[in-house]
């Protein structure tokens, strides 16, 4: 059989003496192995250089080539120095050589809603970043034979049919850095607050593998909501990953933004990934957290409703990304997704358009793995890795209730428990609006101290009680006393959980509260006092045993001599507050 020779086109504004195209034949049959037809087509742009394109492959050793060569070195030394760099820039101007390495280049064939189609780039690798015209980049998605599909992350209609597209080596990544807490970015890192340049440290790839099974250590340190519901019935550990869940308007927000509020001097790194929002919402987010001073170690990666999908798709990963950093170097990261639902809406509309198969809802078949690769990067990382850790909580928006969609059972399943928002609770004023019964924490007990847990006691058994004769009772018309203090006592449990947003509890005063009402001692108080009855006592709690409120909250201990001091001083209070000596 013939051996098929290479073609090869060599464009210069001169045409080369025979001499020259010799030396460009031995370069390619030493390079490639095989023989190649040259053909020289002359070219006035390029005076003082040429351009070599054999078969997919380009060599330019243009002005423009050489210079853009040089200013990708000058940059590699500015960020890889200390202190003054121009001597550094002198002298590497004087050694620098240039380089005539194959570049591939390829052609835009269609391009509209975000997504462009190329050719001419075999090359390419899932994942790689390309530059388009005027500085316009984006991403592979999309692998056929004869052509690419790719994202854009810019205005496609700065870029037309025909025009050239560049491969650049590298995946999508992200800037990161200390100098991002206090900012809002948006989904390329770039600050959108109007403070200025952000200062970056690192370089880090905005997809990664997870940490592996050897590289984790057990979930066993309370990551505290502040929100008594929450930490007393369904904990959460740093590294763990918990849902919330519910529909519209339900509060799932709001209690996400308390977690953040409450890690204020506990030495956490907060990041809040708003997908699919609108843009008063994000402003409405960074000026709570600024007035409750969270934002000092907070971040917010915002991509709006009126963002392209692809910026929407990348958000989270963008987020992730800037969590691992601060996890890497040992510190605790909380980082909130709000809403998964909106992303895989994106990431639906970006499938469709890169023309592959629907599936169930015409989510692609690749929709689980795109949650799964993104919330097992939470970890809590082994003290060999360095002990730090980053806790998820992603949030999913439901349809009347239904958990049994496609995107939420997916997540439910990917989780380590999740918290149920009901609408039903909401609108009666029970919030948080948490649905006991369908609300889990798979890790339970071991994210919590040994006073959350001796005090919690049977706080879920004793409200599924309630909640199952409370059924009962719609249709019974007579009641014997014993179910009637059980309601009651019910009730006033359900009234204790109630709690204003941005008013996460400390420590102490959810055991505080716990050890009271599940002894009783609440239980002849109406139940439009209780909210009132709880804040008065935590504060003659802090006036008449400091010592022990510290003790709670600094030891996470609960000895039976403490429990006893709680409940004395508390019937002292009741006893006060019968009297009217408390009231204001």
């Amino acid at each position: 059989m013939e051996k098929q020779l290479l073609k090869a086109v060599l464009y210069s504004a001169i045409k080369p003496d025979e001499s020259r195209l010799e030396q460009f034949s031995s370069f390619i049959k030493e390079k490639y192995q095989t023989e190649a037809v040259m053909e020289w087509k002359q070219e006035d742009a390029l005076r003082g250089g040429f351009r070599l394109e054999v078969g997919s492959d380009i060599y330019d050793w243009s002005a423009e080539s050489r210079f853009r060569q040089l200013q990708t070195h000058w940059k590699h030394i500015a960020e890889h120095s200390e202190g003054n760099v121009i001597p550094l820039l002198q002298e590497s101007v004087k050694q620098w050589l240039p380089t005539a390495e194959p570049t591939e280049i390829g052609t835009v064939l269609t391009v509209g809603d975000g997504i462009a189609t190329v050719s001419g780039l075999p090359g390419a690798t899932y994942g790689e970043i390309l530059l388009f015209s005027l500085g316009i980049r984006g991403m592979v998605m999309d692998l056929k034979k004869d052509y690419i599909g790719c994202i854009l992350f810019g205005d496609d209609q700065e870029i037309i049919e025909g025009s050239e597209v560049r491969r650049t080596g590298r995946v999508a990544g992200v800037p990161v850095g200390d100098a991002f807490l206090g900012r809002v970015i948006d989904s390329l890192g770039t600050p959108i607050d109007g403070k200025g340049v952000i200062a970056a440290q690192e370089y880090c790839p905005i997809e990664r593998p997870a940490p592996s099974i050897i590289d984790r250590q057990p979930v066993n340190k309370p990551m505290e909501t502040g929100i008594l519901a929450v930490d007393s019935m369904f904990p959460i550990g740093r590294g763990q990953r918990e849902l919330i869940i519910g529909d519209r308007q339900t509060g799932k927000t709001a209690i996400a933004l308390d977690t953040i509020l409450n890690q204020k001097g506990k030495n956490v790194i907060c990041i809040y990934v708003a997908i699919g929002q609108k843009a008063s919402s994000v402003a409405g987010l960074v000026e709570t957290l600024k007035k409750h001073d969270a934002l000092s170690y907070s971040i917010v990666v915002s991509a709006l409703a009126s963002d392209a999908a692809p910026l929407q798709y990348i958000a989270p990963y963008v987020g992730c990304a800037l969590g691992e950093y601060f996890m890497n170097r040992g510190q605790d990261v909380l980082i909130v997704y709000d809403d998964l639902s909106k992303h895989a809406i994106a990431y639906r509309a970006l499938s469709l358009l890169l023309e592959r198969s629907p599936g169930r809802e015409a989510y692609p078949g690749d929709v689980f793995y795109l949650h799964s690769r993104l919330l097992e990067r939470s970890a809590n990382l082994s003290e060999e890795k360095g002990g730090g850790s980053m806790t998820a909580l992603p949030i999913v928006e439901t349809q009347a209730g239904d958990v049994s969609a496609y995107i939420p059972t997916n997540i439910i399943s990917i989780t380590d428990g999740q918290i149920f928002l009901e609408s039903e609770l909401f609108f009666a004023g029970q919030r948080p609006a948490v649905n006991v019964g369908l609300s889990v924490s798979r890790v339970g007990g071991d994210a919590q101290t040994k006073a959350m847990k001796k005090a919690a006691g049977t706080i879920r058994l004793d409200l599924a009680q309630y909640h199952e004769m409370e059924v009962f009772t719609q249709f019974a018309s007579d009641l014997d006393i014993t179910t009637k203090r059980q309601l009651v006592y019910g009730q006033g449990l359900m009234r204790l959980l109630r709690q204003a947003q941005y008013h996460p509890l400390k420590q102490y005063e959810q055991v505080i509260l716990l050890v009271v009402a599940l002894n009783h001692v609440m239980e002849d108080i109406p139940v439009a006092d209780i909210s009132c009855f709880a804040k008065k006592l935590i504060c003659f709690m802090e006036e008449n045993a400091s010592s022990l409120c510290h003790d709670i909250e600094k030891k996470g201990q609960l000895s039976e001599e403490m429990e006893q001091d709680i409940l004395r001083l508390s019937q002292e209070f009741r006893k006060k507050w019968s009297d009217g000596t408390c009231r204001v």
